[in-house]
């Protein structure tokens, strides 16, 4: 054995035992006593788990360069395929992606590579599940599956598992592809595998695809369960999607303050190594900003994102509430024609498209969609697809003037999203319910608002807080929030409407002025009067006037 040869062993010895320094020095070590296709192809993987991720790409090309002039079309054509995942889930460019999805489709077709065709079918389930196209995605992972189980490959068998289980619960078939995640993970994490590549691809598929869908409990679980592989093997990848979805997890559970130390992590990661990551844990933040009234915070962290696929939901709901729905819709129905209607995703999507409708007095252009959505939701058997959906359908028949059906929908929301253990979502369905009884059950409806509005206070949901409390006011029940209260509250275009309001502008005629609707100005003036803990607009014109040297808000420019 030569001296390079013993270094290459050395080398693979060190991958095996997660030792990535030890494997780097060993295959450097290796490239300095000559060139070598497989030092360079061995050298690229370990950069990836070290975190340099450009410098891994670097690598790897010049392995499948140098394969391809040996030539050794198989070792060139897996060089391709890891380039092709890398690109794609690690740097999120999807056209370098897709071609060296390419250069490794035409080496197994013209070489009839059929050990590795099985892999260039889960590239294309990968590609496809990148596009939301759960479809195409259920079909390439069912052909990766079908060759990993005749050529006997258990990493490829349990990659597709997890490639097909991911794509079920996407197209709705929550039960089916819960199991076959469960599957995978348990196969991997249980040592069948012999590459640890195949547990960052299985761990991930989890974590994403149950975090997705409101399987809050599972997502929790598996991380506890993958949480020794991460400290054996340190995968920057794997820990920036974890903490980023784990962030997500306790958002949506209530867990405020532990979201934000799990997105800063993945951050932080995803600054040095993962920038497809670092845009999904923005837009997390985002939304925990949004969610704490930091509208203007939120919008910030957005600045360039609104069409990056993770970031449309919260960008729409950003433009929301700034008064601006047509530009929510016009993100909304952009990413909906991408996705199609009928994938988890699209729920998110066509609830916030069903509120900037309402927004834009534009109910029976909506209407039907929230109708369909809520049919697929009783087709999914998610719990999450069922809220959204049923509260969609509420919002609807509540501005139709239909209150009693619409409480049902309401009800129905509420309860599921009481069983994810969703409190923002339980305390926003339980206000729109409130709104749902004023008219026939108005102690009711006292009740029900009264209650979102402690759990809005316990969250630090404080524009939501301040629309229970307005709503309220508007019932006759004294609800001044807690904490201070000022014009440093309010938003850039609270800021404006409220200047309109002390020129002694009626509501049209802000509209007209803002180049906004009626009811969108309503609710600016309701979050105003909420955020100021005042009674009507003349007492916060008032307000305005006193503050006006001391934290007021400046003139607008006319």
């Amino acid at each position: 054995m030569s001296a390079r040869e013993g270094l290459l062993v050395e080398a693979q010895a060190a991958v095996a035992a997660g030792d990535w320094a030890g494997a780097r020095r060993a295959f450097e070590a290796a490239l300095a006593r000559g060139e070598s296709a497989e030092a360079r192809f061995g050298l690229g993987n370990v950069l990836w788990w070290l975190g340099e991720t450009d410098a891994s790409v670097r690598h790897l090309e010049q392995a499948y360069a140098a394969f391809r002039r040996r030539p050794d079309p198989a070792q060139a054509a897996l060089a391709a395929i890891h380039l092709c995942l890398t690109f794609r889930a690690s740097l999120g460019n999807d056209a370098a992606s897709r071609g060296w999805l390419g250069r490794a489709a035409r080496l197994v077709e013209q070489h009839d590579l059929q050990p590795l065709a099985g892999w260039v079918a889960l590239c294309r389930a990968v590609a496809a599940a990148g596009e939301r196209d759960a479809q195409t995605a259920e079909g390439w992972a069912r052909a990766a599956l079908a060759a990993a189980l005749e050529s006997g490959d258990r990493d490829l068998e349990l990659c597709a598992l997890s490639e097909l289980g991911a794509a079920l619960v996407e197209a709705g078939g929550l039960d089916e592809g819960a199991a076959l995640l469960d599957e995978a993970m348990a196969g991997s994490l249980g040592g069948e595998v012999e590459s640890p590549d195949t547990v960052v691809m299985t761990s991930c598929n989890t974590v994403i695809t149950c975090s997705r869908s409101g399987d809050f409990a599972r997502v929790s679980q598996w991380i506890r369960a993958a949480d020794d592989f991460n400290r054996r093997y340190g995968s920057p990848h794997l820990y920036a999607v974890c903490r980023t979805h784990y962030g997500s997890v306790l958002f949506a559970t209530g867990r405020w303050s532990e979201a934000e130390a799990e997105l800063r992590a993945a951050l932080e990661i995803g600054r040095r190594a993962e920038p497809a990551l670092r845009v999904e844990a923005l837009a997390k933040l985002a939304e925990l900003r949004l969610a704490q009234g930091k509208v203007e915070e939120a919008e910030r962290l957005l600045d360039g994102l609104a069409d990056e696929p993770a970031a449309v939901a919260v960008s729409a709901a950003v433009q929301l509430a700034c008064g601006r729905a047509a530009h929510a819709a016009s993100l909304l129905e952009r990413r909906l024609r991408a996705v199609g209607e009928e994938c988890l995703e699209a729920s998110a999507l066509l609830e916030l498209l069903v509120e900037a409708g309402i927004e834009r007095e534009a109910v029976p252009d909506v209407a039907a969609r929230a109708r369909r959505l809520a049919e697929l939701g009783v087709s999914s058997g998610c719990d999450l697809l069922v809220a959204r959906a049923g509260r969609a359908l509420g919002r609807v028949l509540l501005v139709e003037g239909r209150a009693a059906d619409a409480a049902a929908h309401l009800e129905e929301a509420m309860s599921r999203f009481r069983r994810l253990g969703m409190p923002l979502e339980v305390a926003r369905s339980r206000l729109l319910l409130a709104h749902a009884l004023a008219r026939e059950a108005p102690e009711v409806a006292t009740a029900e608002a009264e209650q979102a509005l402690a759990g809005l206070e316990e969250l630090g949901a404080e524009r939501d807080a301040d629309a229970a409390a307005a709503f309220l006011r508007s019932l006759g029940v004294r609800a001044a929030r807690s904490g201070p209260k000022h014009l440093g509250l309010l938003t850039r275009r609270e800021r404006e409407v409220l200047e309109l309001l002390a020129e002694g502008r009626s509501n049209p005629e802000i509209a007209a002025r803002l180049f906004l609707s009626r009811k969108t100005v309503e609710h600016h003036v309701a979050r105003i009067l909420a955020k100021l803990a005042v009674r009507s607009r003349g007492e916060a014109v008032a307000y305005a006037l006193r503050e006006r040297h001391g934290e007021g808000i400046p003139p607008r420019d006319r």
